[in-house]
């Protein structure tokens, strides 16, 4: 039996729209441990990280917002998902926003060294101090992972690159900040954006990005934005993005990456439920991770 440990980081310091702190709470609310022992998992909850309110802290750098704070609550998350993989279990980090990838990303690298990385997100995560509009960190972790950014979060763990950019897909993409798309191209990750997958279909995306993200062989960390998906299956993110990933396509990636056996660890970030609408958002979360854990309808 497979061994999941649920752990929480409900931090919303890397993005200005308060609410994704409560994430974690919604997604359990909406009963992710329950739903994922009936898929016959060992399931372990273990509670929240700790993470300190914007409303304690000072912005110092406008271009990285709150970072003292970002890269202390990463280095906790780091060594919360180190040891659970290192004792065997599937880790699924519950955001919070997504600069909380900047440590789970990490902790993979360090326990599954030859691992790929699927970003399932409308936005491209790769911006750095330099070409960040905003300065808020949500938007930098994948280029982070890729070794971009300060020296202090791209250096965590002692391995970077954390991934090689021939190991890295981003799936959903529809909203790329100008500087930022020059960084994407300088990277040669591989990039499906709304417009290959309305051409390509979900099935054919997601066949190449199991292929490209598999081939070290060392298992898949899947990076869940849920403004991947569309607003009118998802209103309850921060950031979100008309256009986005059906509700059966979401649920096609999920099932395709379930049948790949290739799963090591997963975060599901963005969920925030002041926005949301009767909890619409944090019950997809769970609905997904079903899917991804080999809920089928057979």
């Amino acid at each position: 039996m497979k061994a999941l440990r649920i752990i929480g980081a409900p931090s919303d310091l890397g993005q200005e729209r308060r609410g994704v702190d409560m994430g974690p709470s919604a997604i359990r609310y909406a009963g992710l441990k329950e739903k994922l022992e009936t898929l016959g998992y060992k399931v372990e909850d273990l509670g929240n990280i700790q993470v300190p309110t914007p409303e304690m802290h000072q912005v110092r750098n406008h271009k990285l917002k709150y970072f003292d704070e970002v890269r202390r609550v990463s280095q906790d998350l780091f060594e919360t998902v180190r040891n659970a993989m290192a004792d065997g279990h599937i880790p699924i980090i519950l955001g919070g926003d997504h600069s909380i990838s900047i440590g789970s990303v990490a902790a993979v690298a360090t326990v599954r060294p030859h691992f790929g990385l699927i970003w399932f997100d409308a936005h491209g995560d790769m911006n750095t101090e330099e070409t960040t509009p905003s300065g808020n960190i949500h938007g930098m972790p994948l280029a982070v992972s890729l070794g971009y950014g300060h020296p202090e979060l791209i250096g965590m763990g002692g391995i970077f690159p954390k991934v090689p950019p021939e190991r890295v897909v981003l799936v959903g993409a529809r909203s790329i900040d100008p500087r930022e798309a020059e960084l994407i191209r300088k990277s040669g990750i591989k990039v499906f954006t709304m417009a290959e997958i309305d051409r390509l279909g979900m099935g054919a995306v997601m066949d190449e990005a199991i292929r490209i993200a598999g081939a070290g062989n060392g298992g898949i960390h899947l990076s869940l934005d849920m403004d991947a998906l569309d607003p009118m299956f998802v209103p309850g993110v921060g950031t979100p993005v008309n256009g986005g990933v059906s509700y059966r396509e979401g649920h096609l990636a999920m099932e395709m990456l379930a049948a790949s056996d290739q799963l090591c660890s997963v975060d599901v970030v963005e969920v925030n439920p002041i926005l949301d609408n009767q909890n619409r958002t944090g019950r997809m979360a769970v609905e997904l991770a079903e899917s991804l854990f080999g809920k089928t309808v057979l």
